[in-house]
């Protein structure tokens, strides 16, 4: 055998048969899905999503990208990022090229007040005369998704934090009339603060469902049928249960565009 086919054989031998694709999946900030990815922390349900996406198959390593919620839009346009997830088209991706996919996966925003004797459900009917804690840069449907923080302060005498746990505080502390969080936060909250179960009143009115998507810029190294069918994979073998379940997150059926 000559040299040179030698040489040939090992480096054959060295290349991999197919180097996974990377994959740059944007995290923002959005307890409990992702929780300050700027630090380094893995902590959250979106590094769990991508652990399990990453264990069910070699061809795509997915990796997160520390973004914020104004930032995603623009880090989406320019390539830093290849998807976003546990996003909706509605918030302000009107402009911006994506393919969607369905995660078949439902969260709720909902109002909490502190509960005083007198509160009933009715408390939450009318948000106009009441101070409201919100976080900033989202996008609320009372509000008629209208994130800028001027319209919220001026029309709905809204104090925008980055933390919901401030919100929530507020509430308690009698600094804030009512605070909107996700339903997957609030459970999340009361896991870590029980203590403070009996002193939250609870909305039975919904803001908004969330009914995630994730999208996918146009030259993403992945399409949107092939991420769709890994997150099949994981619904089918229990591991989207596995990871939602815990925070109220609902596995529903999805919708096909």
């Amino acid at each position: 055998m000559t040299s040179r086919v030698l040489a040939a054989l090992v480096f054959l031998w060295m290349v991999p048969v197919e180097a996974a694709q990377l994959v740059r999946i944007g995290a923002a900030h959005f307890p409990p899905y992702t929780v300050r990815p700027e630090n380094g922390a893995d902590t959250g349900l979106l590094p769990q999503l991508v652990e399990a996406l990453n264990r069910s198959q070699t061809d795509y390593q997915f990796v997160l990208v520390p973004t914020s919620i104004p930032r995603r839009f623009n880090d989406f346009k320019q390539g830093r990022v290849d998807m976003a997830i546990f996003e909706n088209p509605e918030w302000g991706w009107k402009d911006v090229p994506h393919t969607t996919v369905d995660m078949g996966l439902e969260d709720a925003e909902i109002f909490v007040a502190q509960r005083l004797p007198e509160r009933q459900q009715s408390y939450f009917a009318d948000l106009r005369a009441k101070r409201l804690a919100l976080f900033s840069g989202y996008h609320y449907a009372f509000a008629e998704f209208n994130a800028d923080p001027k319209f919220l302060i001026g029309q709905f005498n809204a104090t925008l934090t980055y933390s919901h746990d401030s919100n929530l505080q507020m509430v308690l502390r009698g600094r804030a009339d009512v605070a909107l969080v996700t339903r997957s936060y609030l459970s999340d909250y009361l896991l870590r603060n029980p203590q403070f179960a009996p002193q939250l009143l609870v909305s039975e009115r919904v803001d908004q469902v969330y009914h995630h998507y994730a999208l996918i810029r146009p030259q993403a190294p992945i399409s949107s049928e092939a991420f769709g069918q890994l997150l099949g994979k994981l619904r089918d073998n229990g591991q989207l249960l596995e990871i939602f379940n815990p925070y109220q997150i609902e596995l529903v059926s999805t919708h096909h565009h």
